[in-house]
């Protein structure tokens, strides 16, 4: 098993990356795999909302990152991403990344019943608002969410501060502890026969006609 852990930050071993870092560390304790992806510093497309991606299976642009993000999670069975928090939001680089890498993970069936989870730093606040924003992405994509002990965030200007913010640590901690019982127990329902339910062909509905 194998969780797929994206960095969102600018900043390749900031905050962010602190307690992505921790929830991993968890998970490898736990006998579960992990593969963390930095987006980078280099701008992001975001969806022009062309659909040519249902037509091709894939982005008409060519997004190296976004195009590793996909491949990971043919084989993942949990996705964390992680945020730094900018003016109570999600960093816009990750929020392009994140509409078009749902889209086409959609399309493909790739994030369906896997499981998901997000977490972000922030030197005070805007937390539960990037939160709010970020789960929103696992809720319409069928993905079971994973919780904690306490909202998944840190609180830190430096990896240092993120560092003495035990709370936040542990809370990173049991995350990786329950996305780990959650993994666990799927795939001994799997064993024991409890297939994952069959998805009916999508029924879209609009109102303005």
């Amino acid at each position: 098993m194998k969780v797929l852990l994206i960095n969102g930050s600018s900043h390749k071993e900031g905050c962010t990356f602190t307690a992505l870092t921790e929830v991993g560390m968890q998970l490898e304790k736990n006998d579960i795999g992990t593969k963390m992806v930095h987006i980078g510093v280099k701008p992001i497309s975001g969806c022009i909302g062309c659909y040519k991606c249902q037509e091709l299976g894939k982005c008409i642009f060519t997004d190296d990152i976004i195009t590793s993000c996909l491949n990971e999670m043919e084989t993942a069975d949990g996705l964390i991403i992680g945020s730094p928090v900018y003016f109570a939001s999600a960093n816009g680089n990750l929020i392009s990344l994140l509409d078009r890498m749902f889209m086409i993970g959609s399309i493909r069936n790739l994030f369906a019943h896997k499981l998901g989870a997000a977490i972000v730093s922030a030197r005070r606040a805007g937390t539960t608002a990037t939160l709010d924003e970020l789960y929103k992405y696992f809720t319409i994509a069928e993905m079971p969410v994973v919780s904690s002990s306490y909202w998944n965030m840190v609180h830190g200007n430096s990896p240092e501060e993120v560092r003495q913010d035990l709370e936040g640590m542990q809370t990173m901690r049991n995350l990786g502890n329950n996305m780990s019982w959650l993994l666990k127990s799927i795939e001994a329902g799997k064993k024991a026969g409890i297939m994952l339910p069959q998805r009916d062909k999508k029924i879209r509905t609009n109102f303005i006609r």
